[in-house]
């Protein structure tokens, strides 16, 4: 009996002593757990970029990982690869992860309503940044630059080094626009055309290809192999032996295409000058480009301020506060007019690139060499 009683009283003790083990481990694991890795953490939010093809969204997206991790947010950042389908997966599944806020550059400003009906069912608010998310009462707030102003910077220059307001002319000039499903294009390409099409119509700027509406000059999804095909053609229909003096292109990754495409046929050698040639967003190859003496000019978009304005928008609405805005008339989804935070942009050159870009620490001078 004595043996028996002992062998109970054994059992029950290492009984005890397993569950006490097995319940303090529990403890443990499920407290790291639900701090999300940290005392500080205050949960997670959702990133969207529309593609990791320009350097601008990566630059975007990593700085606005920083940012909100800064803050103690965790983040779920994602590239779509310009595919609208891709994206809309990638944001369903933030919101089955319970982000508390969505970030989202969209591919397509109008494919995302049905998506964002969803996240407002969770009450999940969302944040549109640098490109306005259309048809969508579910857009708090949106992130962006003066849109219209860069069209009037990119034209400005063509304007300005070509003479026209000291009446010189007529030259040549083929317009280039952006994607028609995002509704920056639209903005770029009327600031523009605001002060171009004066000049157009009186003649000194001549559109030998005839191609002056936007439908005519969009560039799908901003692709630069789209745009120097579309120069390739415009170059042998109507440049057989005429010269063209001027390129409006709205994007770096645009205005590389037409450089290729032009150098094919022998611009920027000999006594065959490169035409002068916009550009947005500052990126390395362009500048680099505008150092060697091809592309003109470039709008420089400091997206480390972006960024900042957008992790801003997004804390205010995760706390219940308004949100710090400059504009609440310009931005019209269909729906709504979203209130807005304006950033300006910068025009970038040879003779002050070095006072923008480097000075400020976007770039290295080793960068740009």
């Amino acid at each position: 009996m004595k043996k028996m009683l002992a062998v109970i009283l054994m059992t029950a003790l290492i009984t005890v002593l397993a569950a006490c083990g097995a319940n303090g481990g529990g403890t443990e694991s499920n407290g790291a757990s639900g701090n999300g890795g940290g005392d500080n953490a205050k949960g997670s939010v959702g990133i969207s970029m529309p593609t990791k093809s320009s350097e601008r969204w990566v630059g975007d997206g990593a700085n606005m990982k920083s940012e909100f991790e800064k803050l103690g947010y965790s983040v779920d950042l994602q590239y779509a690869e310009d595919v609208i389908e891709n994206q809309v997966s990638q944001i369903e599944n933030m919101i089955t992860k319970g982000v508390k806020v969505l970030v989202i550059a969209s591919i397509d400003g109008e494919s995302l309503t049905d998506v964002l009906q969803k996240a407002a069912d969770e009450n999940i608010k969302v944040i549109a940044y640098d490109r306005l998310i259309k048809n969508s009462e579910h857009v708090s707030y949106y992130a962006t630059f003066d849109n219209f102003k860069v069209g009037v910077l990119q034209a400005t220059y063509l304007e300005e080094k070509l003479g026209l307001k000291e009446g010189k002319g007529p030259f040549n000039i083929e317009l280039f626009a952006g994607s028609p499903d995002d509704n920056n294009a639209y903005f770029f390409f009327d600031g523009a055309m605001s002060v171009l099409q004066p000049y157009i119509d009186s003649g000194k700027l001549v559109v030998k290809s005839g191609q002056t509406s936007m439908e005519q000059v969009a560039t799908l999804r901003w692709d630069g192999a789209t745009a120097q095909s579309r120069m390739d053609n415009l170059l042998s229909a109507n440049y057989a032996t005429d010269t063209v003096h001027a390129v409006l292109s709205p994007y770096d990754g645009i205005s590389i295409g037409i450089i290729s495409s032009l150098k094919g046929v022998g611009y920027g050698s000999g006594d065959k000058p490169m035409p002068i040639i916009s550009g947005q967003d500052a990126e390395l190859a362009s500048i680099k480009s505008i150092i060697a003496g091809e592309q003109t000019s470039t709008v420089f978009k400091d997206t480390r301020e972006l960024a900042k304005v957008a992790v801003s928008m997004a804390e205010a609405v995760i706390e219940g506060k308004e949100a710090t805005v400059n504009d609440t008339e310009t931005y019209d989804n269909g729906v709504k007019v979203v209130p807005s935070f304006l950033l300006e942009p910068v025009s970038v050159d040879k003779d002050n690139y070095k006072e923008v870009l480097v000075d400020s620490g976007y770039y290295t001078e080793d960068e740009l060499k």
